[in-house]
């Protein structure tokens, strides 16, 4: 083979290795990332029969879903819909004492139509996750509040980061104490949608690296084509942000073809991987979200799969 030959096939493995790779080929909506000693974990939206999907990982590279394992089975507290809390977008943080805490959202009795975020606590990684009994945000004047993250600063502040469902569909930011349950001051408001947004923005992740903080957030609904995953820059922690653009969008390379409706992104702690959704089959909704993994870069305000 001739060296450009061989330049040629280099540059295209380089290529495939780049592009995002669907690691999960089974409904797992909303997926969140956390590293322990003992590997990568994700939790995701309720499904495959249980109130929250987890997926472990030894390497980042190949994933395991534990089917039939929930990682909060209930009881769940009196604030939550009785007949089936309808659990979505399960995040977990590891607290400085070792305990577990999962952030989540459910139905409310109080209205059955309007999703309201709890706290839920756990010895072990896998839970079973204990939820408190009040929620953590719960703003049914704004028709409730979703896709709830933490994060931990450098200084060692911790922040939820969630939206209200209202019809700006904010993006807010909720100091903590440090045990990740109990709120410690007002909320931020760091994004609100724009017109090239759709209907809505959903699904933050935040996270920093040589003094920029990065968030990423999802816009339009997640069942249409234009579902994305876009991001924005700050300086500081409770911005202001600058929307840079997408670094995902329908259409972009993966390992098992073009993908369609890529979103809800989540870094991982160090910044240098997220993992996000997308649809499982094409156009066709009904088929679910497949879970899909990447290796990243953060430079100078930029976003890169690599």
């Amino acid at each position: 083979m001739s060296i450009r030959g061989i330049s040629l096939l280099a540059a295209s493995a380089l290529s495939v290795f780049a592009a995002p790779v669907r690691v999960l080929n089974t409904d797992f909506p909303d997926p969140s990332l956390i590293k322990t000693d003992d590997g990568w974990y994700s939790f995701a939206t309720a499904g495959n029969g249980v109130h929250v999907q987890v997926a472990t990982s030894s390497d980042f590279k190949t994933w395991e879903l534990l089917k039939g394992h929930d990682a909060i089975p209930g009881p769940f507290p009196d604030w939550t819909k009785k007949d089936g809390p309808e659990v979505w977008a399960p995040d977990v943080i590891k607290r400085d004492d070792g305990k577990f805490v999962m952030y989540f959202s459910a139905l409310t009795s109080k209205d059955t139509s309007a999703h309201c975020i709890g706290t839920a606590t756990a010895t072990s990684i896998k839970g079973p996750y204990t939820p408190n009994d009040t929620p953590l945000v719960c703003p049914l004047d704004k028709n409730g509040a979703i896709d709830a993250v933490g994060f931990q600063d450098d200084d060692g502040t911790r922040y939820v980061i969630y939206k209200t469902e209202d019809a700006d569909t904010t993006i807010h930011l909720q100091p903590m104490k440090s045990d990740g349950i109990t709120p410690n001051g007002n909320t931020t408001t760091l994004l609100k949608k724009e017109p090239e947004d759709g209907i809505l923005i959903e699904a933050p992740s935040l996270v920093k690296k040589d003094g920029t903080y990065y968030l990423t957030f999802s816009s339009h609904r997640f069942d249409t084509t234009k579902y994305d995953a876009k991001y924005a820059t700050a300086k500081n922690v409770a911005g202001p942000y600058t929307r840079q653009g997408q670094i995902l969008k329908t259409g972009d390379k993966t390992n098992n073809g073009t993908v369609t409706s890529p979103g809800g992104a989540d870094f991982s702690e160090d910044g240098k991987k997220i993992v996000f959704h997308a649809h499982r089959n094409g156009k066709d909704v009904s088929q679910g979200r497949a879970m899909y993994r990447a290796d990243i870069s953060l430079s100078d305000g930029k976003i890169t799969i690599n």
